[in-house]
């Protein structure tokens, strides 16, 4: 395996990441940021944060297979949320909660959040890119 994830001591320990990865592989896999599109390019839960947050995260994991990597190869996340707010987080945890259920594994190198004014489609709430290390 070519990530190692860590929560060093002094640093907080954060339920929904780690804060550190350490990538030991020699490729690097970037994926563009994924949206709450279904593979006909039509939005999967229209005004729902948690079902898009769900949908973003099989977009990733769908991505980084079609590159030859899984969720486990993931340096780093970057989630976008329109109009971010703290009373959001229980939403996009649990879109994250979701799609670890159901891809049978939790997401959680390292991650930024991000508040945007807006996304490329008024509909879409949340996108989600990522960078993995295979070896």
């Amino acid at each position: 395996m070519a990530i190692t994830l860590l929560n060093p001591d002094g640093l907080p320990e954060i339920d929904a990441y780690r804060q550190v990865s350490v990538a030991t592989g020699s490729r690097l896999v970037f994926v563009a940021g994924q949206v709450s599109w279904d593979d006909k390019g039509v939005t999967i839960g229209e005004g729902d944060l948690a079902a898009q947050v769900e949908r973003c995260y099989l977009n990733v994991a769908t991505a980084l297979a079609g590159a030859g990597a899984s969720l486990a190869d993931l340096a780093k996340l970057t989630v976008y949320v329109v109009d971010w707010t703290p009373d959001k987080m229980p939403l996009l945890m649990a879109g994250i909660a979701r799609a670890a259920e159901a891809l049978g594994a939790a997401p959680l190198p390292p991650a930024t959040l991000i508040g945007v004014a807006a996304l490329d489609v008024p509909e879409h709430l949340v996108e989600v890119e990522a960078t993995a290390v295979i070896d």
